[in-house]
């Protein structure tokens, strides 16, 4: 899934010309759906796994990040930014990690705001990867944050790239191992101030 139609076009076709996919023949399924509807995000989900199965790993990066300093943001703005940053999210993850805690394992990651803690629906997340932990982490899901601190551009120590490294670093470390939040300064890995 992505933001827009196009993002998603490009997306299959680099997957298409690469002839990489899920499984042989699988190539990618563009879904679009806005993230802050429960209905469409879920109808996204049961298609991605209809065609795909149980994931291994789902990557929650949607994203409104909005400066919320006390008093200047209205609660109308600061509902529509929790309903994209931990909302959608939460969706997600009642949607996918129960089947996923079944079958015994996989990693549920989400993308964070800043490692300093300057817009609530960002530190939302944070909370959000500790209760999920709590709740499927038994199952074997590994549930943890990638706190990304700058903006991401190909070419710079914010490629891309780079930090999809430490997405699959999570994905594949041991669970004895198991980092939850990471974060990503652009020039290394750490883990965030609590």
């Amino acid at each position: 899934m992505a933001r827009s139609e196009r993002t998603l076009a490009r997306g299959a076709e680099a997957v298409a010309a690469t002839g990489t996919g899920v499984a042989p023949g699988s190539g990618a399924l563009p879904l679009v759906a806005d993230v802050t509807d429960e209905a469409a995000l879920r109808a996204a989900l049961d298609a991605a796994t209809g065609r795909f199965g149980v994931p291994d790993a789902v990557v929650c990066n949607a994203a409104l990040v909005r400066a919320d300093a006390i008093g200047e943001l209205a609660q109308s703005a600061l509902l529509d930014a929790w309903a994209v940053n931990v909302g959608s999210a939460l969706t997600a993850a009642a949607h996918l990690a129960p089947a996923m805690a079944r079958r015994g394992g996989g990693s549920f990651l989400l993308t964070g705001g800043m490692p300093e803690p300057k817009a609530l629906g960002k530190a939302g997340v944070r909370t959000l990867a500790r209760l999920l932990d709590l709740e499927y982490g038994p199952g074997g899901v590994h549930v943890a944050t990638v706190t990304v601190d700058g903006a991401v551009a190909p070419g710079t120590d914010f490629d891309p790239d780079l930090i999809a490294e430490h997405y699959w670093r999570l994905h594949t470390q041991p669970r004895s191992r198991g980092e939850h939040d990471v974060a990503y300064t652009g020039a290394e890995a750490t883990a965030p101030p609590a």
